[in-house]
């Protein structure tokens, strides 16, 4: 029974840390995020802005001539 706990505490002593690589602290916290953010926006505006540069394909032109707009009656 001691082998066993012995064991065990040893496989958990050796478990405890940080598994992986580490990160630098430039890629962690706040500003980085803020500046991947920034990042994603402005690529979204540009490509909302080359969006309604082009004309929309579903419009086309007009084939029918609309009918004038004028009252039909006077009340």
């Amino acid at each position: 029974m001691r082998a066993v706990v012995i064991i065990a505490s040893a496989g958990l002593l050796m478990s405890c840390g940080v598994v992986g690589s580490p990160v630098p602290p430039e890629f962690v916290g706040v500003a980085p995020t803020i500046n991947k953010q920034k990042r994603q926006q402005a690529l979204e505006a540009e490509r909302k802005t080359a969006e309604s540069a082009e004309p929309d394909p579903t419009l086309g032109s007009h084939d029918m001539d609309l009918p004038p707009s004028q009252p039909v009656g006077i009340r």
